[in-house]
């Protein structure tokens, strides 16, 4: 028995030391994390955000709105003129366009109707023999007239788009002078 109490003892002396061991890393551990951690309420301090709102007064917001208005104002009413002064130019020239289609229309046709009076309406080789300038007219005014169709087309499309940019313009300057 004097054998196994001092294995054992010897075994509770290396458990007590190994027990020790632990301790002192626990409590080094401890010492490790307390340093790490006690700057956190000064971190947190440093760290929050802060909102600051500034109130200004309804007068100050009424006048700086007046001072917006005064200034952008004329340069909108401006716009508003040049955009009005630019919509009836291209309107009156899709107006002339039109006409001188409806003149081009009008030659044509009466082209195409001189050479069949002429050749008589029952004979019908005469009707199919126009003349080769009446036919080269003809045709020139027809391209003609669907070329000033075109144009109308494209300056009727060019004035909504005017319009949308002009629109889009007034909204975006009432949005400017709405918000202070």
């Amino acid at each position: 028995m004097a054998t196994t109490s001092a294995g054992g003892s010897a075994s509770y002396g290396d458990c007590v030391a190994a027990l020790r061991s632990s301790l002192s890393y626990l409590e080094s551990s401890v010492s490790t994390l307390g340093n790490g951690v006690s700057d956190f309420p000064r971190l947190v301090n440093v760290l929050k955000t802060v909102r600051h709102y500034e109130l200004v007064p309804q007068p100050t917001l009424a006048a700086a709105e007046a001072s917006l208005r005064d200034e952008i104002g004329p340069a909108i009413a401006t716009l508003l003129d040049r955009a009005d002064a630019h919509i009836d130019r291209v309107e009156r020239h899709i107006s002339a366009l039109k006409a001188r289609s409806e003149l081009q229309q009008g030659r044509l046709e009466d082209a195409i109707e001189a050479p069949r009076q002429r050749a008589g309406i029952s004979n019908k080789n005469k009707q199919q023999q126009l003349d080769a300038t009446a036919k080269k007219r003809a045709r020139a005014l027809r391209q003609r007239k669907e070329a000033l169709q075109y144009s109308v087309e494209r300056l009727e499309l060019e004035v909504l788009q005017k319009e949308r940019e002009l629109r889009k313009r007034l909204e975006n300057a009432a949005t400017a002078t709405a918000t202070p």
